[in-house]
Parts: C-alpha cells; structure tokens; sequence
C-alpha cells in the first residue's frame, strides 16, 4: 500500500471532493463518481503523476487495478464548484485500489484511507483540483491516556459484537473485530472501531474532524457505548418476552406454523381434523362394542365434532374415545385356549423344578377349564419368600395354554384411583391398572399376574386398593367391572388372575378371602443343585456369551456357591454367584488370557471373595442355657438361638433381641412354668427361687438388631430355662419350634415346613416339633425328610430328655 511522508507538507495531490461520504484512514469503500466530473479528473491525474496514465476512453480504465494512485478525500458543502472555504479543513490521504464500471453516465471507485492530512491551500487545473495538505494528527506523539481510551474501546467494541443476533455475526465482521483487537495505534484503533460499528455519515464526521487522538477516541467510546447498551436493552427484552410468553401465545405460534407447513402440502386444518375424526369413527364402528359402550362413544363422538379442534375439551374427548377403541371388547377379541394337559405338564416340568405341589394344582386348574370352559375358577395365590418361582409360573400358565401374559405390580399401591381409575374431570386422568393392563395385552382373556399383594398399603384418605380390587378379582363381580375413568362396564370374567405374595399375614382379610392359597416354602439344597444345573447355569451361559465348550461348573463348585455364598429359601442370589464366575471367565477369554476351561473349588476365593456364610454349629459345644430353635421369616425359615444367663442384680428379668410383644409374653410364660412346676422337669424351685432373688435373669435372642416376633419360641425358651437352672447342657445339633401353656403343653405353630428346610440347610438332622403338626409333615421335601429324624411331641416332658445332656456332676458320678 502506498505510503506517506510523516512530516512536513505534501505535494501537490488531486482533490477528490465528496458529498456525504466519510471515508477514514484504515477504511476500505467504494465511491461512486461522474464520469464528466473533477473527481473523476482527479482520479486520472493521481495516475498520471505515478507514471500510470489512463487511457482515453473511460471503459479503458474499468475493472483495472490502479496502485500507488493518490489522492485527497475532502468532504464538501452541497455546491457545484467548491471552494477552499467549502471544503472541511481536514481530510484523508487515499489510494486508489481499483475502478469499477457503474450505471451508465458513472462509475465506482473503490478507496482505501491511509492518513488523516489538514488542507493548506488549492490550486486548480484544466480540468481538477489540486491541494496541498499536511500531515494532522497521526505523526503527532500519542499520550498515555490515549492508549487506556483505546484499550477500553476495543473491549466496548468486543462486547458490542457478542449482543448482536447471531444473523448479524457474519465472518466479515468478525475478521474485522480481530484486526481492531490486534492493532496497536491508538488513532487507527479509533477509525477502525468507527467504521466496523456502522456509523452513520453524519456521526463519522466528527470523527474525521478530530485531530486529536484522545478526544477522538473518547467520542467513538461515547458512540459504542450508545450502540452498545441499546442492543443490551433489546436482548433483555427479548429475554423476558421469551420467558413470560404465555402457553396460550406459544400455542397460537405453533398452530401457526402447523397451518403453514399443512398449506405447503396442501392440505387445511379442517381436513386434516376431519380425517382423523374419520378414521377414528371407523375404528369406533368396527368394534363389536356392547350397546351402553356403543352409546357413549356415539355421544362422545357427536360432542367431538361440535367442538374447536384444539380445545381442551377436545382432546380429552379424543382421549377417551381413543382409549374405547384401543380396548379388546367381546368374544372375537379372545384368544383361543390350548388346554392341551400332557403339553402343560411337560412345559411345567421344564420350566420348574420341584413344586410338585404348585404344579398339580395348576394341572388341576387347566383340566377343569377345559372340562367347564364357562366356569369361572378360583384365584390362585402363591405365598412364598423371593426367588421360588412364583411369578414365573404365571407366565408359564399363560405360555402353556396360548394366552397373553400381563403383569402387574401391586408393591406401594396406595392410592384407589389406581386401581379403579381417576374421573374424567381431573386433569390428566388415566383408566386404572386393570384396563391398562387389557389394553396392552389386546385379548380379552390374559393371564394377569397381581404381584406383591401383600405390598398393598392399608385404607387411608384415598381410599382402600385392596377393597377395590374385590370387583376385579371376585368372580361374581366382575363380568360387570366399572373403572372410574371409562365410566362403563367392562367383563373381566374371562381373565385369568394369579396373585403372588411373599407373607399371608400381610394380605387385607377382605381381600385373602378370595384367594386360594398355595404356599411355596423354598427349595432343599439338592433341589437348587439340579435347578442350577439344569436352567441357571445354560441361562447364564447364554446371557455372558460362553458355550459349553468354553466353561464347565461341576456340582461340587455348585453346592459351594448354595451353602457357603448364598442362604436363602429361593435360587435368585444363588444366580447372581454363578453369574459372577461366568463374567470372570469371559473378561479373561476377551483380554486372551490363559483360563481353565473347568472352574474349581479353590477358584471361588479369587471371584468372590472369603465365604460368606458358615456352619454355625461346627463351634458350637453342648452349653448350659443355650438351645437352638426355629423360626420364621417372609423371606423363609431361620435358625432362633436362645441363650439365658444369672448374674448378680436384684431379681429383675430383662429381654433382648428385638422381641415383639408376642415373644416376650412367651418367654414370660416359659418362666412361669419353670418356677411353678420346674420339680417336673429336675429343677429346685427352692434353689430357683433363691438365685432369682438374688440375680438378675438375662434372656437373650442374638442378632439383635433383626426384629423377632411370633408364637412359636415358647419351646425352646422352656428347654434353655430348665437347661440352665438344672446346669445340663443342651444339644446344639438339635433344634425345635412350638409354642408353650402353663402347663406345658406344646401348641402347634406355622411355616413347618420353611423352618425345617432351614434347619436342614444349617446341617441339622433332628428337629423337635408339635405333635399337633404331624399333618404339615407331607409338605416336606421327600428329600429333607428322608435326611432328617423329626421327634413330634406333645408336652415339654418329651422334649427335655432329647435335648439336655447329663449335667457334668452325674456323668463323674456314673464314670
């Protein structure tokens, strides 16, 4: 680019005058001039004087590039011929970079400002102007607070970018504002920041005007920030009118973009609605709806058409009728049964190992649905603790006879309207979990799983669920279900419900009423090796993407993972273990580490860690005061150690544990019987009386922090009582159950057959039990039984002689 001298006058330079053009120093622009007129004489002459002359004709010079031409830029008063008293004072020295061709009769010029220059004097040609002019302000020295001016200008001008809408913030502009942040003149700051902000003529004047640094950059500063704060005022009034722009606007924008997309193809609003009414109405008149059903919908259909289609009312009656139209209605929608009784047995015995039980009564069910297919059975309920296979089997119910399976979730239900299904009139109502359950199976006879009913919250301000389940489940009842929603009835009789809970006790009375309980207690040891053999072990093989040919679990390994890793009624954990050793086998495969196809005994120590569980009687020796007894849990049988002990105090009883009031009046009654009959049984009850007066009497059930309670410890707390005061120790290979009178009769108690499958699971062979509870004895495992020896009696003479070893003094007195 051309440059000039710092000091001193310039020579003589063609005068180029404008009007109502400002172009400073560091500015690029076009002009348009006449191509009869002294500027663009001037334009010739600055190429003349560079040893470029232009050519004759004006379209000889168009389009050419013309470096190193300059002339002065001055802007004029609105007159034909200006004078020196016409022109401003100051102006800028240009290049001119290039000449374009323009309408006709003128042309363009593109100009690039180098310096701000004052006017001396004016000479006049033939044809142009010439001026003589001198450097103004950019070789004078810039101050200190020239330089502060112009770093806080650049950072106006960069904030002022950054408020501009984004369609603004094109590359140019931004190539811009990188060339004002990197220049370092002060003076060149203030015209470049002048020019990128987009000043008007009028207000770049006094910018050119100025020769002064300071106060040039000071009214460019002033300007910005004017520019500056009124793009931040429209920002934050965007902002609030987006944030406060209510649903009914934000509606009306949308609907006006849906019309426009709708009108670019083709189609109006009206048609669009009207089509989807039709549809819907055809769907309506396909369905076999009964007569209040097809009334309703007929109603709700009319009132749909009369309304707006985007109110609300409209797509709440849209709502409900899709929701009639989804449902399964009359006997075309039922799926046909294949009551097919060897094919479900088979299908049982894959799918479920043991429950012999279980899968006979269902036999039972599907052979009397087929005999009497319009007779509507019970309910079957599965009690037992997690992971036994209760909610598989409904699934296996519903695959064996071909019908769709549902289920649905009854844990922490407390509200009614879950059940039944809310009123219309509540905004966001929904039908209950019934109907939506027979929508989603699409049949009219599902096999429908109620799991967890026992999780079912009690009556409270929202109703009662389990009293609203009676509708749906009892069979008299339910060919007419109302849910809340639909407001019609709906026949539920078709279905087949299968309930499943961990406790009974838990279930409401009302509702247990309608059930027909079958228990499923848990599985012995050998039965979890044979279904981990047989179904979790290939499940799990498949799941972690091993073969056969890749891992091999023996039983020995299996039996290590059911007794020392896992102890529980179900298999669901005992998964999970065997889980975690086919997971460590296929990251070993997948990093190409070496492995054994065959998983060991001693491998369990490296995946999973030290065992968890042990042979709680192994360290146990026979021990005054000390007995093993039975107990039970929702999530199965649990071995019940008590232990009492007399130590020096005042003849108070203390009870710990974490007993719930039933036990504690048991203990209290053991005691009593002990101190009135204990001569009975080979207690002193001088000699009892004398230590209770003068001792404390502690009783205590370990792992306290586990809540115990139950009518069935009143045994065992009469054995430890005698075993103690007597000081004969007692077996710890032997365990018992029962409850106890005052005059020590043993009463009969439940879950007989989770506690002794817990005993046998903890090593135990011999088990004390009510003889009133022979008729539990079939529910046993073939396989426990045959491994135990089960000692029934009837009053708590017959148990002391099994449990209580000679006392140490009588076996020295006998040696």
């Amino acid at each position: 680019m051309a440059t000039i001298s710092a000091t001193g006058p310039l020579p003589l330079l063609p005068l180029l005058p404008l009007r109502g053009v400002s172009i400073l120093p560091g500015l690029t622009a076009p002009v348009d001039l006449s191509r009869q007129s002294s500027a663009m004489q001037a334009v010739r002459r600055a190429g003349d004087r560079r040893g470029q002359p232009a050519k004759g004709s004006p379209g000889t010079i168009s389009g050419e590039p013309t470096r190193g031409r300059l002339v002065v830029a001055i802007l004029r008063e609105n007159t034909a011929s200006p004078d020196l008293d016409q022109l401003y004072p100051v102006g800028v020295v240009c290049e001119v970079v290039q000449v374009l061709p323009g309408t006709p009769g003128r042309m363009s010029v593109v100009l690039r400002g180098i310096s701000r220059v004052r006017l001396l004097d004016l000479h006049s040609e033939r044809d142009h102007l010439l001026v003589r002019v001198e450097s103004a302000v950019d070789t004078m020295r810039t101050s200190t607070l020239a330089y502060a001016y112009a770093g806080a200008l650049q950072d106006l001008v960069k904030q002022h970018d950054t408020l501009l809408p984004t369609a603004a913030k094109t590359k140019q502009r931004a190539q811009g504002l990188a060339a004002i942040l990197a220049e370092r003149s002060p003076g060149m700051i203030a015209d470049l920041s002048a020019a990128h902000l987009d000043l008007s003529d009028d207000d770049k004047l006094p910018i050119l005007l100025e020769t002064e640094v300071s106060d040039r950059l000071r009214k460019v500063i002033e300007l910005a920030s004017h520019r500056t704060n009124v793009l931040q005022v429209k920002r934050d009034l965007d902002r609030y009118v987006r944030e406060h722009l209510s649903k009914h606007e934000h509606d009306a924008v949308l609907r006006h973009k849906l019309r426009a997309i709708q009108s670019e193809l083709g189609e109006s609003e009206g048609e669009s609605d009207e089509r989807g009414l039709h549809e819907l109405e055809q769907r309506l008149a396909a369905q076999a709806l009964p007569s209040e059903a097809r009334a309703a919908a007929d109603r709700e259909l009319g009132r749909l058409r009369r309304m707006h289609p985007q109110s609300g009312e409209a797509a709440i009656a849209r709502t409900y009728l899709e929701w009639i139209v989804d449902l399964p209605w009359g006997p075309d929608a039922a799926s046909p049964d294949i009551l097919d009784i060897p094919r479900a047995r088979d299908l049982l015995e894959a799918h479920h190992y043991g429950l012999e039980k279980v899968k006979k009564r269902v036999l039972e069910y599907l052979s009397v649905r087929k005999l009497a297919p319009h007779k509507r059975g019970p309910i079957l309920c599965l009690v037992g603790p997690p992971g036994v296979g209760k909610t598989s089997i409904g699934r296996s119910i519903a695959e064996a006879i071909g019908r769709k399976y549902v289920r649905i979730s009854l844990g922490g239900v407390r509200d009614e309207a879950e059940i039944r299904g809310h009123r219309r009139t509540y905004i966001g109502a929904l039908p209950g979990r019934f109907i939506q359950a027979m929508k989603r199976a699409g049949t009219t006879n599902p096999v429908i799983v109620l799991d967890e009913v026992d999780k079912l919250t009690g009556a409270s301000l929202r109703g009662d669920p389990a009293a609203a389940l009676l509708e749906a489940l009892d069979p008299e009842q339910n060919a007419a279900f109302r849910d809340h929603y639909l407001d019609l009835d709906y026949d539920l009789s078709n279905v087949i419900f299968l309930c499943t809970a961990n406790e009974l006790g838990a279930i409401p009375d009302v509702l247990r009423d309608r059930l027909e309980v079958i228990p499923l207690s848990g599985y012995t040891v050998d039965e979890k090796l044979a279904i981990a053999r047989e179904h979790l072990l290939p499940r799990q093989r498949g799941e972690n993407g091993l073969t056969p040919d890749q891992v091999e679990i023996p039983d020995e390994v299996l039996l290590a993972l059911a007794t020392q890793y896992t102890r529980e009624s179900g298999v669901r954990n005992l998964e999970r273990e065997l889980a975690a050793l086919l997971r460590d086998v296929a990251m070993h495969l997948v990093e190409g580490k070496p492995t054994a196809r065959r998983i060991d005994v001693d491998n369990l120590l490296r995946i999973l860690g030290p065992p968890r569980f042990y042979d709680e009687l192994a360290s146990k020796q026979p021990t005054p005061g000390v007995v093993t007894g039975l107990g039970w849990t929702p999530v199965g049988g649990t071995l019940l150690f008590v232990e009492c002990t007399l130590g020096p105090g005042t003849g108070q009883t203390r009870l710990t544990g974490k007993l719930g009031e039933v036990m504690k009046e048991s203990a209290h009654a053991a005691l009593s019987l002990v101190r009135s009959r204990g001569g009975e049984f080979g207690v002193d009850p001088i000699a009892v009386s004398k230590q209770l007066k003068d001792h404390d009497l502690h009783l205590h059930f370990p792992a306290g922090a586990v809540p115990k309670d139950g009518p069935s410890a009143g045994v065992a707390v009469t054995t430890a009582l005698v075993s103690l005061f007597t000081g004969r120790p007692a077996r710890a290979d032997i365990a018992m159950t029962g409850e106890i009178t005052l005059r020590g009769q043993i009463l009969p108690v439940g879950g007989i057959r989770e506690k002794v499958l817990a005993a046998h699971r903890a090593g135990i062979r011999e088990v004390i039990l009510p003889d009133r509870n022979r008729k539990d004895e079939p529910e046993i495992p073939i396989a426990a039984r045959a491994d135990m020896r089960l000692h029934f009696v009837r009053h708590i003479r017959e148990v002391l002689p099994l449990v209580l070893l000679p006392a140490p003094e009588e076996l020295a007195a006998a040696e």
